[in-house]
Order: C-alpha cells, then structure tokens, then sequence
C-alpha cells in the first residue's frame, strides 16, 4: 500500500524523465545517421534491440510476466504496431518531406489527440486547466524549435498530413496503454509493444545491408545509447507512470522531450540558442508545473 502510494506521488516525475531520456535520441541518431543507418533501420534496431534485452530478462527472471491471454492481443497491436511503428515511419517521413523543426511541432500535436480520445474513451474531463497547460506547451514547443523565427515556407500538402498522422500515432500509446495497463503489469507492456513494433519493421530491414552497417566505427556504443537510455528505460519510465497518471496530463507531461532535445544540441552540437529557444524552453517548464501543481492540490484537499 505504501509503496503503491509512492508510486503514485511519482507518477508525474517518471513521465517527465521518459521525455527527457527520449529527448536524447538525437545524440545517438545523428552518429548513426553518419554512419549509414537510415531512418527505418534505426528505428528498427531501437526496438528491436530493446525487446532482446526486456526479453532476456523476462526469460532468466521473470516468466510470469509472458503470460498474455489471446483476446488482449489488440492491445499490444495498438501500441507496437498503430503507435510506435506508425509514428515513427511517419515521422521521419515527415521530416524528408518537410523540415526538422516543422516534423517536431506536428508531432507534438499528440496531446490534443490524447485528450479527445481520452474523453471519448476513458470519458476523461477536460477541464480549463488541462487546456491552458496544452496551449502553453504546445507554444513552447514552436518556440523552441524556431519555427517562428525560421519561418514555414512551402509545406507540402502531404507532409502535413503525415505530420498530424505522426502526432496521432504518438497519442495511440497512451490510449492503447491505459487499457492494456488495467490488466497487466509495465513490463509485460512494454515487452509485447517493443515486440510487435520489431516484427512489424524486421521485413524492411532484416538483410545483408543492414548487418554489414555494424562494422563501422561506433556503432555498438550508440547503439547500446540508443536502446538503453532513449528507448528501454523511457518506456518503461512513461508505462509506469501512465498506470497512475492520466493519459491527456501524461502527454502533456512528455513535453519535456523538445525541452531536452533543445539543450542536447545547445551542449553537444553547438546550437545557438535563440530568444525564442529560451523563452520556449520557459513556457515548457510553466506548462509542466501548472498540470503537476493541480494534481498536487486535488492531492492535498482529498488528504485533508
């Protein structure tokens, strides 16, 4: 009871590091990028890679977690296969068709869909203050990635359409995972998502041109970056705590990604920051407060 209470307290802490650690993807992307991965491989090998290790693990120690009945499969199916492998292959569709920065903004167009299908299917309340954190974050995010200051330009018809589908894709995580989390525990979660999304993708990448890559030079130590800390431990730090947060304010949560995302490349890349990077990052932080200080008052006046 009191280890459940715990993790209830913590539920807004493990969102906000799962969207930290997914901010540092880029940090190990760009190496493999370099190297000669594509977008598809790379995302292949984050899950792929991550649900050997979880399910090594669930093999050596525990077996329990394997078991799955067969009419909750649909569950594992939205989460590995709609969300993770949708998003992803949209996303960096996006990103060729469109720009980096724009890619980014639409894919934060996630939490608006979170919140919708939440009130449809969870008949979740949206109140004003989930709004107001919403708005404030989603400004922050285009901020950030200097869309205003850069400017959008001639943007296809089809990148934005596989703009939104990314942010919808990312939305589906927390919809499947509500449900799926109600019946089984975080690590079975996870394991059977990373599993589904790897078979999903093993038919585009699975050939001699794709393990020929790992000779090259640094490609185990950004591999093993990638897998650990901006796959398995974010996922399992978000699963975790979407078990006792509410999905619309866990997506709302997760906005800490761009903020991270913002200040790897500011230290490792040399990024300038901007004035509208710096006031972004602000409004981010506001957002995240204003969404985790309700939650602690609801808290306090149900304690009193």
């Amino acid at each position: 009871m009191i280890k459940q209470q715990r993790l209830k307290r913590a539920a807004p802490l493990l969102v906000v590091l799962a969207g930290a650690c997914w901010g540092l993807i880029g940090l190990f992307s760009k190496q493999l990028d370099e190297i000669g991965f594509s977008a598809v491989q790379t995302v292949f090998l984050r899950f792929a890679s991550a649900a050997v290790l979880l399910w090594l693990y669930i093999l050596l120690f525990d077996r329990d977690k394997m078991k799955i009945r067969l009419r909750d499969c649909w569950m594992f199916i939205g989460t590995g296969l709609l969300s993770l492998t949708l998003f992803s292959t949209l996303y960096f569709t996006t990103i060729r068709l469109t720009t980096l920065s724009f890619a980014a903004v639409l894919l934060y167009t996630a939490p608006s869909f979170v919140m919708l299908l939440s009130a449809l299917f969870f008949r979740e309340k949206i109140g004003p203050v989930k709004l107001a954190a919403l708005g404030i974050a989603f400004i922050g995010c285009i901020c950030t990635t200097g869309l205003l200051s850069n400017g959008v330009g001639r943007v296809s018809t089809l990148g934005i359409l596989t703009g939104i589908g990314s942010g919808f894709g990312y939305a589906l995580y927390s919809i499947f995972g509500t449900a799926a989390l109600k019946k089984y525990n975080t690590v079975t979660v996870t394991a059977y998502t990373f599993l589904v999304s790897a078979l999903a993708l093993l038919p585009f990448c699975a050939d001699r041109a794709f393990f020929a890559l790992f000779a090259g030079p640094g490609v185990v130590t950004n591999a093993l970056g990638l897998t650990l800390l901006s796959t398995l431990a974010p996922y399992l730090l978000y699963t975790q705590g979407l078990q006792y947060t509410e999905p619309g304010k866990a997506s709302v949560l997760a906005f800490s990604e761009p903020l991270v995302a913002t200040l790897a490349g500011i230290l490792f890349f040399r990024e300038r920051p901007t004035a509208g990077g710096i006031l972004g990052i602000l409004l981010i932080f506001a957002s995240l407060f204003l969404i985790n200080y309700k939650r602690k008052s609801r808290s306090e006046s149900l304690k009193d």
